[in-house]
């Protein structure tokens, strides 16, 4: 039986948000623990079904995520993957490891450090030289030299919102067991295409990502191609690595892993200017009137981004401006029902308010983290709800409160959560369903709230994930690159980076 280790690590790191993510903010998983925490859209448990299929032993290991943050804490990302380590030398002890497979998210950055998938992968080739080694990764990876020249193969999700986890996950298992049991030998060939792109225009069920998707799909039906990607980086990370990747892999043939991947590089060029949001897209203010507007049409509810300010794109979400925008507002107030507001995270806040349902408290919240981008809130109002250890959606387990101001149901949060699922709103007593107006720290709506909205509006606001990147202080982002740059050449043959050995 064919013996193969897994791990995983998940985090998408903002550098321009000044919190550190350490460990209370991640959800670790250790060994076989993992088997009791299987979900339905997942890269980790498409890859132990996968491997498993075929009847071969997953060794599982360690499994850190967490919702998108800050650099991560050197000593707890040394600590997560020494663990990784050690339990890898030990099953390779207990009898041969023949190959690996990880769940890898590629724009996790350490503190102190830089990248943190690429000296991870490097430190597990320099103990297992000679085995296959595979890993599936977020589309918004950031691809560098280190993790090139160390893997076998990576493939990325191909669907934005990500709603292909799973099959991903089934995607990077099944190139190690071609590997393991049809002898192929991956070959990878990666150009680098200098673009900043916010994930909100390269939405995958809009133009130009469904040409663009469309096109990796058909390349990985031609013989030979083991898989092509996209990786189109992560704007909110200020490094020199950040652009997009093309990547593919092929089965023995590396002129053609060059040639499909030149071709590609081209192709997203060529479209560059082609990216735009595609939701409605407004200022602040205009947001809030096309809302109330909208409102009057009856078509319910009406949902808008506060997009500067979106933890699943690594913001602190701690940014008051667009909420005291709305609690301000009198129109708000002549609404039927409360606006729901997800979020602000406050861990002190959200203690204040336990043991307090029920009652009227005036309460200071928000801006403990970002307090240069806006100031905290000091109001009046009724803690309609209190959940202790409120987890879902493998988010890290903290409490949560609603507390009802202003014609305005807000949560906060005493972790740093994604405000990505309705769930999270039914829990606390409220139905985005029943509402007139839902506002998310989001970009694009993900899927499960895309299935409630009737209209959906982003807002642009201010905070750590700026849709207007040019309005961003990068210092170390290789220039030129566009849309930062414009009107200067690019030679994809100049781009296509070599491997090492």
């Amino acid at each position: 039986m064919k013996r193969i280790l897994i791990a995983g690590m998940h985090h998408e790191s903002n550098s321009f948000n000044p919190i550190i993510a350490c460990e209370k903010d991640f959800n670790v998983i250790y060994g076989n623990d993992i088997f009791n925490n299987l979900r339905e859209n997942d890269s980790v448990t498409g890859i132990i079904k996968t491997l498993q299929g075929v009847g071969y032993e997953v060794i599982p290991t360690v499994f850190a995520r967490a919702v998108p943050n800050g650099e991560v804490d050197y000593d707890f990302y040394i600590k997560i993957k020494n663990e990784i380590l050690e339990r890898a030398k030990a099953a390779q002890k207990e009898a041969p490891i023949d190959a690996i497979t990880l769940s890898l998210h590629g724009s996790m950055r350490v503190k102190q450090q830089g990248e943190a998938e690429g000296y991870f992968i490097e430190e597990l080739r320099a103990i297992f030289p000679n085995i296959p080694i595979f890993s599936s990764l977020d589309m918004h990876t950031t691809m560098t030299k280190r993790m090139y020249d160390n893997c076998d193969g990576f493939v990325g999700y191909k669907c934005a919102p990500h709603t292909d986890c799973f099959e991903t996950g089934e995607h990077a298992a099944k190139m190690t067991i071609d590997a393991l049991e049809n002898n192929a030998n991956a070959k990878s060939a990666w150009v680098r295409v200098p673009i900043l792109i916010a994930g909100e225009q390269s939405s995958t069920n809009v133009e130009p990502m469904i040409e663009l998707i469309n096109s990796l799909r058909e390349c990985e039906k031609k013989e030979g191609i083991m898989a092509a990607s996209y990786f189109m980086g992560f704007p909110w990370s200020d490094n020199e690595d950040s652009s997009i990747a093309v990547y593919v892999v092929a089965d023995d043939d590396l002129e053609l892993a060059e040639r499909e991947a030149v071709r590609l590089a081209e192709l997203i060029w060529s479209k560059k200017d082609d990216f735009c949001f595609h939701t409605e897209t407004y200022d602040e203010k205009e947001a809030l009137d096309v809302a109330f507007e909208a409102v009057k049409e009856g078509k319910l509810p009406i949902y808008i981004s506060d997009s500067g300010d979106n933890p699943t794109a690594g913001a602190s979400s701690d940014c008051t401006n667009f909420l005291k925008l709305i609690m301000s507002d009198n129109r708000t107030d002549n609404l039927k029902k409360p606006v729901i507001y997800g979020g602000i995270y406050d861990p002190i806040a959200t203690k204040q308010c336990e043991g307090k349902v029920g009652e009227e408290i005036t309460l200071t919240f928000g801006s403990k983290f970002d307090t240069v981008t806006s100031s905290s809130i000091t109001a009046t109002g009724t803690v309609k709800a209190y959940i202790k250890d409120w987890s879902r959606g493998g988010m890290v387990k903290g409490d949560l409160v609603l507390f009802n101001s202003c014609g305005v149901d807000i949560v906060i949060s005493e972790a740093h959560v994604g405000y990505t699922l309705p769930d999270m709103f039914i829990d606390l007593g409220v139905d985005p369903e029943d509402a007139e107006i839902v506002v998310c720290k989001l970009g694009y709506l993900t899927h499960q709230h895309s299935l409630v909205a009737k209209r959906s509006i982003m807002a642009l606001t201010k905070g750590n994930t700026n849709e207007d990147l040019k309005t961003l202080d990068y210092k170390k982002i290789k220039r030129p690159i566009f849309p930062l740059d414009n009107d200067f050449e690019y030679n994809v043959f100049d781009n296509l980076i070599i491997k090492k050995g």
